[in-house]
């Protein structure tokens, strides 16, 4: 899609208290560059810390979303993002001086009012759309939670809820198009069950709420006194209630405006995928955490995405840069410990090695005689040696020169690698070589599967006489 990222023309601050911590607190939304995507920070903490809208940061989803990066935490954040993705605006400096994001009227409306008050503008970048090209699903059988994404040629949100009860009923709600998200979505409010109340009060929970700021659904007849208490318990003016309903006795936006507000919530946290979707999302009984595992599923798959992008082209016709022998002039190492069988690129920054696995591998007779593994740690060998070769390629006289490890570090294994697999291993140098020492990113591929990564440090030393 031919769109460009969009930011603010100029900062605008909110100030209004938080649902559940209750505490008066001042949102600053701020202008962002390109590709910088939604970033909170707390004023109020020492460093004035940050932390990225990003679904791996979600720590609770207990009645709202709470991130929480580098031991710091920010609530309640799904209205506010949901305001910035239904405006499509992709960057935004997010400054607030408190735990938690203030509720606002338990909508986006007035985040949008103020977004647009502030002003929008056009950056010189292209949006950077996640294109859905299979069928995406997070399921919960046991609390009959179904979400999924659907390849689409643009975004909707199909949304389906059922509380088993007879006031709300079955409702459905609908958003084809991401610009009716204003008029039809952005002023839907949260709703809680009369129920609940008394128990996420004595959780700690809805300091902040108000019948201006909540729907309360009463879905079965409560006597006044019962009201009048649970009025008390808040510090709350007492509402005479005469039947089923909603205790605020106000209108609702829209017949189904809970079912809208849900849709809003899915707005809100799929915004942690951190870039916007093309595809259609049918929802049934979503919830943050519903919702936010979604995300974070989106986001391992546009991590192996990316993975693939980077796998090495391997054409075993080709002529390789060095076969074994010219490895074994590189490289010191013999039988049975040389894990290199050729080199197939090689420039300045990188290079690509090849070691072929074979049951005839002398670490297959105990690891392990029933099931034949490759051992991690002959995997994270192999990957050296390649690396080795980027060094040693630089010197005039390589069998004079050995290379050691300094320092391995975030190492992950993906997968498992058996007899038959060929392994492909790409290395790149992150930083310049000082003193001999050179840092380098390996990466281990079978087929077009990612099995093992790492960081590796290196210093490559002349031999003793």
């Amino acid at each position: 899609m031919d769109a460009k990222q969009k930011t603010l023309k100029t900062e605008i601050s909110l100030t209004g208290k938080g649902l559940h911590s209750g505490i008066n607190v001042q949102i600053t939304f701020k202008p962002a560059p390109a590709n910088h995507g939604f970033k909170f920070i707390r004023t109020d903490l020492a460093g004035a810390p940050e932390i990225r809208a990003l679904a791996e940061n979600v720590v609770d989803t207990s009645r709202g979303t709470t991130l929480e990066e580098n031991g710091n935490k920010v609530a309640t954040i799904e209205h506010v993002l949901a305001a910035f993705v239904g405006l499509e605006i992709d960057n935004v400096l997010i400054e607030i001086n408190g735990p938690e994001a203030p509720i606002m009227g338990g909508s986006s409306n007035k985040f949008v009012k103020a977004i647009k008050e502030a002003g929008i503008e056009e950056l010189d970048a292209d949006r950077n759309f996640l294109k859905i090209k299979e069928k995406i699903v997070f399921s919960d059988e046991e609390n009959g939670v179904d979400m999924i994404i659907y390849p689409d040629d643009h975004l909707s949100i199909n949304v389906l809820i059922d509380y088993n009860s007879k006031v709300l009923g079955n409702q459905y709600a609908i958003l084809d198009h991401m610009a009716d998200f204003e008029k039809d979505i952005s002023m839907c409010r949260t709703f809680v069950f009369f129920h609940e109340l008394e128990y996420l009060a004595s959780k700690g929970l809805i300091k902040g709420g108000d019948i201006d700021n909540a729907i309360v659904i009463m879905d079965r007849v409560v006597r006044q006194k019962e009201v009048d208490r649970i009025a008390d318990l808040f510090n709350k003016p007492h509402i005479k209630v005469n039947s089923e309903g909603v205790l605020n006795n106000v209108d609702l936006h829209f017949p189904n405006e809970p079912a809208r507000h849900k849709l809003l919530d899915i707005i809100g946290d799929l915004a942690l995928i951190g870039q916007p979707i093309i595809g259609k999302i049918v929802a049934t009984r979503p919830g943050h955490h519903a919702n936010t595992e979604l995300a974070k599923k989106v986001r391992r798959e546009i991590g192996e995405l990316a993975s693939k992008k980077h796998v090495p082209e391997y054409d075993p016709t080709k002529e390789p840069v060095y076969t074994i022998e010219g490895v074994k002039k590189l490289l010191p190492h013999r039988y049975p410990f040389l894990l290199v069988d050729k080199i197939i690129s090689l420039d300045k920054n990188s290079v690509v090695g090849i070691k072929n696995i074979t049951v005839n591998e002398s670490f297959f007779q105990g690891h392990f005689p029933t099931e034949h593994v490759m051992p991690g740690v002959l995997m994270i060998e192999a990957m050296a040696q390649v690396g080795g070769i980027l060094i040693l390629s630089r010197v005039n006289d390589p069998e004079n020169y050995s290379t050691y490890f300094l320092r391995i570090d975030k190492v992950k294994f993906k997968q498992k690698v058996v007899p038959g697999d060929t392994l492909v291993f790409k290395l790149e140098q992150t930083s310049p070589t000082k003193r001999g020492i050179m840092n380098m990113f390996g990466q281990g591929f079978v087929g077009d599967k990612l099995v093992v990564e790492g960081e590796l440090i290196a210093q490559v030393a002349k031999n003793k006489e």
